[in-house]
């Protein structure tokens, strides 16, 4: 079974019609986990083996993916969890990272000139990190085990190693350009300076140690003592802002999931500060008033009628949406209403593109290595669990001693007040940084209901497509009748509002694209988006499908 799943990643270089053949789902009665990395899947189906609940799963599932998926998988960043009891109320956790206290709005800028090597590549990139304190808070709330014993195989695959797989042989090799210049990146991922190779033992001592200590002593074996010292040290060293205050007063969050419907379905997802939830349910709010199921998968007239919802939908992104704490005037009942999204709606042309520009709406660059888990237990409490380093490997930045990178998440700020431009850099008000801030996010992680019962838990890496990636998936299932496989599989597109481009993979057929050319749309052929990680319960037979993203390498299915 193992080498069926890692076998077919060629599956995405065939025909729509041979691809929907071969698009058969996992299987499993009693409980699942999908994700970007096997071990860490079959980490996760060992702990709901156990008795562990879908959250303590979720929770091993992420410390694993810190050691064998070390482009996304983190303790060093922060990201997003929606949580659905099989009864009582589902709640959202909210471990985005936070601006230093030193942090400005302008302080990407020199001599007045925005410089992207100081927003995206240096140690002012870097935000706190909130996967352990998020994590931890989950636990708290929603776990059965207990805290340490989530983080044993993490610990036991650091210390031990783990067979590096060719997909990370080569993500390494490629990422090692970025690491040259930290000598203790190139110490954890190189041998003595050489790239891994597929086959090799991959063994991270230093972060084992971390790991340990986190296992002890929870958040406190990582905001405060010897973690906390490594990473200000860091900090020090190379102008960056970080302090052990700013460690010490990172606080988790539990808030209230953005709700909406669609068709008969019911939506729960991130609220801000991701972008994610509000983004999609207002796409879904304005899809619901065409009949896609007799468009058709694939058609020009459904891809055209999804594009105008992204470009509205990024456009409301890019004017309102931002940290709510910073942003107390977010207008979200008005984004998420079915009576807006009318409004909105009258605004399409069946037959014409609408053109972005950066005023070209009267309603007025993240990275995309991403990763995704969702998790099922046998009650059929579910996790839909994004997190990110921002870019591949975050920072390239491992702290010397403890094992783990450093993200770049500082990156998802505006890079600077007022730079709006056609190429995609936003600069309004609501996500500019500031002392504590959360940086806006694109993640989405989604669970789906229909009558009050568990139907889909979805989600994706991708930047800015996480949103797009997530709503196809949806589509593909309510709209489409397609399996969690096969919602998986299936080609898709992007439009962000900005740049004014609609970009596609490469399966769709050339009589579509000639198509949507004739409407207006600017194309553009783009590599693999996304890698969605998805299951989604069967009610006749109650069993669940995972559908793993057989875009990237690695990722499987995994199920009792």
């Amino acid at each position: 079974m193992r080498f069926f799943r890692l076998a077919l990643a060629y599956l995405t270089l065939l025909p729509v019609s041979q691809l929907a053949a071969e698009s058969v789902p996992i299987r499993a009665k009693s409980g699942m986990v999908v994700c970007q990395s096997e071990i860490a899947s079959e980490v996760g189906v060992q702990i709901l083996r156990q008795g562990g609940t879908a959250i303590d799963a979720a929770v091993a599932t992420a410390f694993t993916m810190a050691v064998t998926h070390p482009a996304a998988g983190n303790i060093g960043g922060g990201g997003f969890i929606i949580y659905r009891p099989s009864t009582g109320v589902a709640a959202a956790y909210d471990f985005r990272e936070m601006a230093p206290d030193k942090s400005d709005a302008e302080m990407w800028l020199v001599d007045g000139k925005y410089d992207r090597k100081l927003h995206h590549h240096s140690h002012l990139a870097v935000g706190v990190p909130g996967t352990v304190a998020g994590l931890h808070l989950a636990w708290t709330e929603q776990g059965r085990l207990p805290w340490d014993q989530l983080l044993t195989s993490a610990i036991h695959l650091a210390d031990k190693g783990f067979v590096v797989s060719d997909g990370l042989a080569r993500s390494l090799k490629s990422a090692l350009p970025r690491m040259r210049p930290y000598p203790a990146s190139i110490a954890q991922f190189t041998k003595d300076g050489q790239a891994y190779e597929a086959g090799d033992l991959l063994r991270q001592p230093d972060l084992a140690d971390t790991l340990r200590r986190i296992a002890q002593l929870g958040p406190a074996g990582f905001y405060e003592g010897k973690t906390a010292e490594l990473i200000a040290a860091e900090m020090r060293v190379h102008n960056g802002i970080i302090t052990k205050a700013d460690l010490k007063q990172y606080v988790a969050l539990r808030r209230t999931p953005v709700k909406g419907t669609y068709r008969q379905y019911q939506i729960l997802s991130m609220p801000p500060p991701s972008s994610g939830g509000v983004a999609l349910i207002q796409m879904l709010n304005l899809l619901e008033g065409f009949d896609l199921t007799k468009s058709g998968f694939g058609s020009a007239q459904t891809l055209h009628l999804c594009a105008e919802s992204m470009k509205r939908a990024f456009a409301d992104r890019a004017r309102y949406l931002g940290d709510p704490e910073a942003n107390p005037d977010i207008p979200l009942t008005k984004l998420l209403s079915k009576s807006y999204a009318t409004d909105l709606r009258e605004s399409i042309e069946m037959n014409q593109a609408a053109v972005s520009s950066p005023n070209s709406f009267q309603w007025a660059t993240e990275s995309e290595e991403t990763t995704h888990i969702s998790v099922v237990d046998q009650d059929r409490n579910a996790v839909a669990l994004t997190y990110t380093l921002e870019y591949p490997y975050g920072s390239a930045i491992v702290v010397p001693g403890a094992g783990f990178l450093l993200n770049n998440e500082m990156g998802d700020f505006n890079p600077a007040p007022g730079l709006t431009t056609e190429s995609g850099l936003i600069g309004t008000a609501p996500n500019l940084a500031a002392p504590r801030k959360r940086m806006l996010s694109s993640m989405t992680p989604t669970i789906v209901t229909k009558n009050d019962q568990l139907a889909m838990v979805t989600g994706s890496p991708g930047g800015r497509t996480i949103i797009n990636t997530v709503l196809q998936t949806i589509l593909n299932v309510v709209d489409h009748a397609m399996n969690a496989q096969e919602a998986v599989d299936a080609p898709r597109i992007h439009h962000q509002w900005l740049p004014d481009t609609l970009n596609h993979e490469r399966l769709f057929s050339p009589d579509t694209l000639q198509l949507l050319r004739q409407k207006g749309h600017v194309l553009r052929t783009r590599d693999p988006q996304g890698a969605a990680q998805v299951i989604v319960l069967d009610p006749k037979e109650n069993l669940l499908e995972g559908g793993t993203d057989r875009r990237v390498p690695d990722g499987a299915a995994i199920g009792y």
